[in-house]
């Protein structure tokens, strides 16, 4: 399944523009607010694709019947760039746990890179929902490869993933090693530079966020 909102009408269409607008891009807070606004509405979203059971809840007047999920998902990001997102989902998900993936472009000889992880901070997954955000979909390569171990290492029950902008190569990317993910996306943009960087897109998320990095 693969949720493109730019194809609907809705507030967090909003919240991509100002993402993308040079001008507003200036006030980083800004650009986390909206990061963060994003993730909960996909959390929102992805709530209604999970698995609930009925509860009887006692009010000061009576019973009352409500549903409350089965099992809360885990949220995983990508660091640096989906702190805001992962905030946003954590404010749908407020009893979900919670795990960190350290990847990154490493430059090798030619100027190409390869995408390098050094490091998982996670808890038990183990026939969990598992929610992995990144504001950037850009090769698909990263997200893959952080993904692939989550799978193999920890045999998750689901995959949701999460990211503001993608590119068209990245989501062919995704879906051809991921086939059982669900794809959440604020936007897919056709191109891309040769340092694959997402056209239109927005930049880069991670320094628009917390500052250029050296």
């Amino acid at each position: 399944m693969i949720v493109d909102i730019s194809k609907t009408s809705c507030i967090a269409n909003t919240y991509i523009a100002e993402l993308r607008d040079e001008i507003i891009q200036k006030d980083s807070m800004r650009f986390r607010k909206n990061l963060e606004r994003i993730g909960a509405y996909f959390g929102h979203e992805i709530s209604k694709h999970l698995a609930y059971k009925n509860i009887e809840t006692t009010t000061p007047l009576g019973i009352a019947n409500s549903k409350v999920l089965v099992q809360q998902p885990v949220i995983a990001t990508i660091l640096r760039a989906g702190l805001p997102m992962h905030q946003g989902l954590l404010s749908v998900f407020d009893k979900a746990e919670s795990a960190f993936i350290t990847a990154y472009r490493k430059v090798v000889k030619g100027g190409d890179f390869i995408i390098q992880m050094e490091h998982i901070s996670a808890p038990e997954l183990e026939g969990k929902t598992v929610i992995l955000a990144d504001p950037m979909l850009a090769t698909g390569l990263s997200m893959v490869l952080c993904a692939k171990e989550l799978i193999n290492e920890y045999k998750i029950e689901k995959l949701h993933i999460v990211s503001a902008i993608a590119s068209t190569e990245g989501v062919k990317h995704v879906r051809a090693n991921l086939p059982k993910a669900h794809l959440w996306l604020g936007a897919i943009d056709d191109e891309m530079t040769t340092k694959a960087y997402i056209v239109p897109g927005l930049g880069d998320a991670g320094d628009l966020a917390f500052g250029a990095k050296k």
